[in-house]
């Protein structure tokens, strides 16, 4: 008989949503995927490069042009000087960059702080590398951090911190004081950092990214991911980097060596060309979600759910206490099943969700036809 080594883990719920809304017809507003077209010059650029022939492995680490412009690119958005060779890695995905930084320095026994909700591959790494997920709750009004339990939950075991902005499922973002606080509790300790910022291009209102890669106490100590997928409406595509010094890069790739070894190479071909060519993509993101969150916002209100605030990503929630008193997994489901429009529920981001909340999570990276559809549905709740 096997004895499972995560006895928490089933199905995640974006495929048991994503699967609920195909089977009903429901318009799929739950798992974070666009749904328009991948730009023209990275597609054109993928398919050269098979043409061309770079169909073999790439280097385990990535490919030079790729992690050139990936360097070049950090030093313009946050003024940092990365080194190409040591301190830049591509992975398959963001997920995959996640578990290769908490397996390359989580031990047996040590404590990894997450911040709750947070995403749910998290704890599973964690697990995994035979850790201990020590779960702080945000604000459940904001989301924001409140730093003193972050303290308070920091012991001689802790061993990695993780933070995650702009966040998921709330899209609330680091400050400038945030960053300061974070600074001043890992000050003088071992606490490695792991930083999510897949969703870094993708802020509004002229609000400013805080990147650990802007602030050099913190990116000294700590592994920053991001996602191609994200930034270039790509997620199939499944490539992502992460950018650490190099003492910690080395023990990153060990792992990574072993787990995926390299990366999709065509698509690093095209995603160096893309970065290097038309880099108001990535300059031009936050405003091109922001006319989508803007629009989908004031469709909301025409609507029995309450819109929350939302500062960055492309995932917009919604208070549903005016509409039903069911827990959100059931919410979720019967509005799915019944209303025709899929959600995903916040409690599966939680350890222990706070009591009474009533939120799902809707993303607005869709045309415009797909989110009319849904809205159309929305109004006859």
């Amino acid at each position: 008989m096997i004895q499972t080594k995560l006895p928490k883990v089933g199905t995640t719920i974006f495929t048991v949503m994503s699967q609920l809304a195909a089977q009903h017809g429901a318009v799929n507003l739950g798992q974070g995927f666009p749904d328009f077209a991948v730009p023209a010059r990275l597609v054109d650029a993928l398919a050269r490069a098979m043409r061309e022939g770079h169909n073999q492995y790439a280097p385990m680490s990535g490919l030079p042009a790729l992690r050139a412009s990936i360097a070049a690119k950090s030093k313009a958005c946050y003024g940092i000087d990365l080194d190409v060779d040591g301190e830049i890695t591509v992975t398959s995905g963001a997920s995959e960059a996640i578990f290769d930084a908490v397996l390359a320095v989580v031990r047996p026994g040590e404590e990894v702080i997450v911040l709750d909700p947070c995403y749910d591959c998290y704890e599973p790494a964690i697990e995994l590398a035979g850790g201990v997920a020590v779960h702080v709750p945000l604000d459940p009004a904001d989301f924001s951090v409140d730093w003193q339990r972050v303290r308070d939950a920091v012991t001689p075991r802790t061993r990695m911190l993780m933070v995650n902005s702009p966040h998921n499922p709330s899209g609330a973002m680091l400050t400038a004081d945030d960053m300061h606080a974070l600074a001043d509790i890992l000050r003088d300790t071992g606490i490695v950092l792991l930083s999510d910022e897949v969703y870094e291009h993708i802020v509004f209102d002229g609000r400013v990214h805080e990147s650990v890669l802007r602030w050099p106490e913190l990116a000294a100590r700590a592994f920053v991911v991001s996602s191609f997928g994200k930034t270039y409406h790509c997620t199939g595509w499944k490539v992502g980097y992460c950018v650490a010094p190099p003492a910690l890069s080395a023990e990153f790739r060990k792992v990574h060596q072993y787990n995926t070894f390299c990366t999709f190479a065509p698509a690093q071909h095209a995603f160096a060309e893309m970065i290097t060519t038309e880099p108001e993509h990535h300059e031009q993101l936050g405003a091109f979600y922001q006319a989508k969150r803007d629009r989908f916002r004031e469709q909301l209100l025409t609507t029995k759910l309450r819109p929350l605030p939302v500062p960055g990503g492309y995932f917009q929630l919604v208070d549903y206490s005016g509409v039903s008193d069911l827990g959100d997994v059931d919410f979720c489901r019967w509005l799915t099943i019944e209303k025709g429009v899929a959600a995903i529920p916040l409690s599966p981001f939680y350890a222990e969700a706070p009591a009474g909340q009533r939120l799902a999570r809707l993303c607005f990276a869709k045309v415009e036809a797909t989110l009319d559809a849904a809205i159309d549905r929305l109004q006859r709740l």
